[in-house]
């Protein structure tokens, strides 16, 4: 069972997430944004997850490694959101069956 602890810290990080998302929306929604602008906003959700995953690079357990090459490959053809359930999925499993 999940702990009380863990269940909230989720809970907060996906409200904390889901406010910056919509706190910009609202801030921005009567302007005309520039197209170097447009450009950067597009290319922050890949640099968000780069950061998350860039610890895995210098990590030495073998499901990790596997993981991020699995996901690197799913990166480099899919969507935002298929790569991100692809390299959790993966490292999910590797980690159950690798340890």
């Amino acid at each position: 069972m999940i702990q009380t602890s863990t269940l909230l810290t989720i809970v907060l990080m996906a409200l904390v997430t889901y406010l910056t998302r919509i706190l910009g929306y609202v801030a921005l929604r009567d302007h005309t944004l520039s197209a170097r602008t447009a450009v950067v906003l597009d290319a922050a959700p890949g640099c968000v997850l780069v950061a998350v995953i860039a610890p895995v690079f210098v990590a030495n357990r073998p499901a990790d490694l596997i993981a991020l090459a699995v996901t690197l490959t799913a990166a480099t053809r899919l969507p935002l959101l298929p790569t991100v359930l692809i390299g959790v999925t993966a490292a999910g499993l590797l980690r159950h069956l690798l340890g």
